[in-house]
């Protein structure tokens, strides 16, 4: 078994077919979209497949040491839409073809109107 990580980002990655950001859909497509992630994640729990997954607000700052005794530094005008991870799911799976297998199937998420997404998914594996 291999762990990988699918990886949603805002922008940034090609355009899926029906690329229309999430703040332009209904409250029902967002329902919808939310619940076919939600079985999807439940088939894999089922399968012993399914390891984590998180989703991100579009806000946020980046974060740097500043030296001893200092406070953070912070910049959040630094961050652009197209750099944010939306979220991810980590999956634990036999095979990189099982791992592309999936990520193509939660690409088909709906999005606005009901329509899948076809949205472009980062597949990567996790490292230990």
């Amino acid at each position: 078994m291999a762990k990988y990580v699918m990886i949603k980002h805002y922008r940034g990655a090609p355009a899926g077919v029906n690329d229309v950001p999430m703040d332009q859909w209904s409250k029902s497509d967002v329902a919808h979209h939310m619940q076919y992630m939600e079985d999807f994640a439940d088939r894999l729990r089922d399968s012993g497949e399914f390891v984590d997954s998180l989703a991100l607000s579009s806000e946020g700052t980046f974060v740097r040491y500043d030296g001893e005794g200092r406070a953070p530094l912070t910049d959040s005008a630094a961050l652009d839409a197209k750099d944010l991870v939306a979220g991810w799911m980590i999956i634990d799976v036999a095979s990189r073809e099982r791992a592309e297998e999936l990520a193509a199937e939660l690409s088909a998420e709906p999005g606005k109107d009901g329509k899948p997404i076809h949205e472009w998914l980062e597949l990567r594996p996790a490292l230990g």
